[in-house]
């Protein structure tokens, strides 16, 4: 009987640490990242889609940040729907950089379940970082303070988003934020002559129905 209730209190602290552990976990990864973003970046090639091409990749993006939302909901403990290992589809093309929220984070190449789960990711259908058009990157609101992005809607008209990449350091400005609906694909037009960066995650932080925007301008 002793024994039988040792063996509940060893799952009980199992539960309890299994949150600090998955984060740990996710935290180490995303270090990884950054030390490895730090260390070499790979080119990206050139996109124009248009915005009935883009509706698709983005409506695969929306839907991956509203399953990692509802992650949170159902099991609000572990902050991960698996915290597995899992295999990263793409390359790191470089760090994202918000010194207002305090944010850095490595890029992966590909808006994918597995690239979104340490890292902010690229879609690859959008325009090259730095380059004339419209760049997307999108991440997770994580509802662990600082993590992801979860301070983005903290972010001010006005603020700086620097990315580094390989090409060398690119400085945004935030001209623009909204809320809007999960098909909204419009947020990612671009034109023939402004270098836009789009940020994107979900809103509100819990039961998110809504996508949170940030549009920035490249300043140098």
């Amino acid at each position: 009987m002793r024994k039988f209730a040792y063996l509940i209190i060893l799952a009980g602290v199992l539960v309890m640490l299994y949150p600090k552990a998955s984060e740990w976990y996710n935290d180490r990864q995303q270090e990884k990242l950054l030390a490895e973003a730090e260390a070499s970046y790979s080119a990206v090639a050139p996109g124009s889609n248009t915005e009935s091409e883009l509706a698709k990749p983005y409506a695969e993006v929306t839907e991956l940040l509203a399953e990692e939302a509802a992650a949170e909901e159902s099991s609000p403990a572990s902050g991960s729907a698996d915290n597995r290992e899992v295999e990263l589809g793409g390359s790191v093309i470089g760090i994202i950089s918000i010194e207002t929220i305090d944010v850095k984070l490595p890029i992966l190449e590909g808006a994918t379940k597995a690239n979104m789960k340490h890292a902010a990711a690229h879609m690859k259908e959008t325009a090259p970082i730095g380059e004339i058009g419209n760049a997307a990157i999108a991440a997770h609101r994580s509802r662990t303070a600082g993590r992801l992005f979860n301070r983005l809607d903290e972010v001010k008209a006005g603020d700086t988003v620097s990315v580094k990449t390989a090409e060398g350091q690119f400085d945004y400005e935030v001209y623009d934020i909204s809320i809007v609906e999960p098909t909204d694909v419009s947020v990612l037009n671009g034109n023939d002559k402004d270098r836009i960066l789009t940020l994107i995650t979900c809103d509100p932080l819990v039961n998110p129905t809504h996508r949170l925007i940030i549009h920035a301008k490249l300043t140098r």
